[in-house]
């Protein structure tokens, strides 16, 4: 079994994570269990679960519905009101069961839920494995803005079993592969050429880049937990990714786009900036282009649409006194951060984009 260990964020990852899972709950010894599950993985990925963790409590399922439209404090209200209904207490545990949207709305219930109960994520999506599950960003949206609310606080724990990959559609599978992508940028060219040989159907493989990405995240977050410095790197391609999904969302008459879906076109107009910006190499700009548009189907954003995108910049995270910063590359791996970036140069990166 592969591991980190923590006190609190430790990961588990594949062959023996059950049985240490068996042996937390065993230590923390919880009042009641509590299972969030979307309405998905209640069906794919809940009998499996059960299968694996012989519970001495009967856990209660609360399930929500799926989709990044459900990620709001009105399914948090619900929540909270569930568990007291059903007699949660502070020592009570949460287990989230699911992708990104379950462990980062269950991480922000159970944080807030009589000032903090105790949570464990087990991800069930590539993109939750590799990224949203770890790392104790929890949070929802606050209407069409993203992550807007929200603590950090690590879970207990993660646990990761790929088997979970089985139960996924192609596009989430494709969706989780970005964050995949954005780690091999952010960390060295040597990751990223291992990230873009991706092949679901090598489990080996798969598992290996999974548990790369796992400990390039954790090699961020213990360095920088509170986002101050070089964890902002994690959010490479978000800036302008968060606000296209964001707006894709609001309106009804635009085909959304998942996560991933939108992060993927982000990392390539920020590599654009950073090639006109930070002197990142124009042939590796090609080569990000080439290999993210392989697996991601292109986009078209009319200048209204632009215009609207970038109106939506301001509401980023990482902004500073009203100002929007970028995360921008020089290299592979080598990366500044706080980068003031003209409209201007936004609608090329829309072009470049547009016409490669």
């Amino acid at each position: 079994m592969k591991k980190i260990i923590k006190d609190r964020g430790a990961v588990y990852f594949n062959e023996g994570s059950w049985a240490t899972l068996s042996n937390i709950l065993e230590n923390l010894c919880p009042s009641k269990v509590f299972v969030l599950t979307d309405t998905n993985t209640k069906t794919h990925c809940l009998e499996l679960f059960l299968k694996n963790v012989p519970f001495n409590i009967v856990p209660e399922v609360l399930t929500i519905s799926a989709g990044e439209r459900h990620k709001t404090i009105s399914t948090s209200v619900a929540l909270w009101s569930e568990l007291s209904e059903k007699g949660a207490d502070r020592r009570s545990l949460l287990i989230n069961l699911g992708g990104g949207v379950v462990t980062d709305l269950g991480g922000f219930v159970a944080s807030s839920f009589k000032r903090g109960i105790e949570f464990i994520n087990i991800p069930t999506s590539l993109l939750a494995m590799v990224d949203a599950s770890i790392g104790g960003k929890n949070g929802v949206d606050l209407g069409i803005l993203k992550n807007q609310i929200g603590v950090i606080r690590n879970p207990k724990c993660v646990i990761i079993d790929s088997t979970f990959l089985e139960t996924l559609p192609e596009e989430q599978v494709i969706s989780g592969y970005a964050e995949i992508l954005k780690h091999g940028l952010i960390h060295s060219e040597s990751y990223w050429n291992a990230a873009s040989r991706f092949d679901i159907k090598n489990k080996v493989e798969t598992d290996a880049l999974i548990w790369g990405s796992v400990e390039i995240k954790n090699e961020v977050i213990t360095e920088d937990p509170n986002e101050h410095g070089r964890r902002k790197t994690l959010n490479y391609g978000h800036t302008l990714g968060h606000a296209i999904e964001s707006y894709l969302l609001e309106h009804s008459n635009k085909e959304a786009l998942l996560h991933g879906e939108a992060i993927a076109i982000g990392m390539i107009l920020a590599t654009y900036i950073s090639s006109e910006e930070n002197a990142f190499p124009k042939s590796k700009l090609e080569i990000v282009t080439q290999t993210i548009l392989r697996s991601f189907p292109k986009v078209t954003f009319s200048d209204i649409d632009i215009a609207a995108i970038i109106k939506l910049l301001i509401y980023d995270k990482k902004n500073d006194n009203g100002k929007v910063h970028f995360v921008l590359l020089s290299d592979f791996g080598s990366h500044t951060m706080n980068n003031e970036i003209s409209n201007s140069t936004i609608k090329k990166a829309f072009e470049y984009y547009k016409n490669f």
